[in-house]
């Protein structure tokens, strides 16, 4: 799919080679002469070369869409989608002159005649078939011979651009052999090293607070309200007109600046009020959506089958309430989580200080080390893909922490590695020998991309393409 201009309207022209790699094939359609171009405003501008509206609008005749669906779609960036496949194709052209690229009338010819739609079922080239497809494309030959042209000096920039991209046999065949090599490794979860949950004392959790009072704090509101259905309006239980046009009145006493106590002083209804709220674990449909409300001082809004007209009288923070038991526990498991958290990290810092050795790693372990042989890089029976990564990449004997699919922490020992032996005829070394190519290539074309950004300088028109728009509204 075509990407659309980076940083649209600056310097930045990052993701062009790609746009220009899948660039859009051209329908044939065509505008009228409404938007005037005798003056060739410029649109955009690539280092020295300009980018006119008649070449905005020429493209734009070429691209397929018609009028009604680039009018239906201004809002959602066309035009700039539009734009920057211009910027896209015209930056390659220039690197296609830069490069002095060519390609002769013979090779065209030659592609002409090769293509399969103009072959008969001897593969012989039918100039019928050609013509029709001009006529049927609403094409001359010269523009689609132009066309031909363009595409293949494009090809033959990105084959120049990616020669070599091959990557040795050596090369692949020893990182096909590192990842599918075996692991041995021993581990355990380290659920049990842990302190638990409930050890943590009251000193420790007050303490926690203190150091986090800030992040802890919660937002409390005071707050009134009433609930409004047809029956307490209109004492009926019909959603009619002239419950909706009452409930329409309210909403103009809103907007009007009316407070909250004079709009229900002529409405039967029984008034609510709420001090101190914040959520908690425990529902309160009413109260809990009032308080996501609360930005408003005071709102109509609509719960299910009732509205609910409301206005919040006070805000205010405080410290958690450790009186609270829902609130306690929260904080508790906040604490615990810190403290895995701490557990961990230090557990780190000695692997990488080179201070945890075979020792540390048999005390923490006790009985509930497992082994386990991983069979390739790919074996993500037991733990997650990244993790698999990490493992493959370390050296025997060595220590660290990885995880499963549902977050689980485990320290991990690698005991021992052994090769396995492949065929080069087996179709995963092949699909991978295929995906290391590509992968070159990628890399290559991400340089060629960043090359690109130093090399030209984007500057947009926004005044014209304003302009644009406007035509087409």
């Amino acid at each position: 799919m075509l990407e659309t201009l980076k940083n649209f309207g600056g310097k930045k022209i990052g993701g062009l080679i790609l746009i220009a790699v899948i660039i859009i094939a051209f329908g044939f359609g065509g505008f009228g002469g409404g938007f005037s171009t005798n003056n060739q405003n410029n649109i955009a501008k690539i280092n020295k070369t300009n980018v006119t509206t008649q070449d905005f609008m020429n493209y734009l005749n070429q691209s397929g869409f018609s009028q009604e669906i680039i009018r239906d779609n201004i809002d959602n960036n066309i035009i700039e989608e539009l734009l920057s496949g211009l910027i896209s194709t015209t930056l390659i052209s220039l690197e296609v002159e830069d490069f002095n690229l060519s390609i002769s009338e013979l090779t065209i010819l030659k592609k002409i005649k090769e293509n399969k739609n103009f072959l008969d079922e001897n593969n012989v080239f039918q100039r019928t078939k050609y013509e029709k497809f001009l006529l049927s494309n609403n094409m001359s030959a010269p523009m689609f011979e132009l066309e031909l042209k363009n595409k293949e000096l494009q090809k033959h920039l990105f084959n120049l651009i990616g020669a070599g991209t091959i990557t040795p046999d050596f090369l692949i065949e020893k990182k096909f052999e590192e990842e599918n090599k075996s692991l041995d490794l021993e581990y355990f979860s380290m659920e049990n090293s842990y302190k638990e949950k409930d050890k943590y004392t009251e000193v420790e959790i007050k303490k926690f607070i203190q150091e986090n009072k800030d992040q802890l704090k919660s937002e409390y509101i005071d707050f009134k309200y009433v609930i409004l259905n047809p029956k307490t309006l209109n004492e009926t239980d019909e959603f009619n007109q002239e419950f909706f046009d009452k409930i329409d009145k309210i909403e103009d006493q809103i907007s009007q600046g009316i407070d909250f106590d004079t709009i229900v002083t002529n409405i039967n209804v029984i008034i609510t009020e709420v001090n101190e709220y914040t959520p908690t674990s425990i529902k309160k449909t009413n109260e809990d959506l009032i308080y996501s409300k609360r930005s408003s001082s005071i709102d109509l809004i609509e719960n299910e089958d009732n509205f609910l007209l409301y206005t919040v009288t006070d805000k205010y923070d405080r410290e958690p309430d450790l009186t609270d038991e829902s609130i306690k526990n929260g904080i508790r498991e906040l604490v615990y989580q810190k403290g895995k958290f701490d557990f961990n990290k230090n557990i780190l810092k000695e692997i990488q200080n080179k201070k945890f050795d075979n020792n540390k790693f048999k005390q923490l372990t006790g009985k509930n080390l497992k082994f386990v042989t991983l069979k390739s890089i790919n074996d993500n029976s037991i733990f997650e893909e990244n993790s698999l990564k990490i493992l493959y990449s370390l050296p025997i004997n060595s220590f660290t922490m990885i995880k499963d699919y549902q977050d689980k922490i485990y320290l991990v020992k690698l005991v021992a590695s052994k090769k396995n032996t492949f065929n080069k005829k087996d179709e995963n070394f092949i699909e991978f020998t295929k995906n290391q190519n590509t992968n070159t290539r990628k890399s290559i074309l991400q340089s060629y991309d960043q090359l690109l950004n130093n090399k030209y300088k984007v500057q947009l028109n926004q005044k014209t393409i304003e302009r644009v728009k406007e035509y087409f509204k």
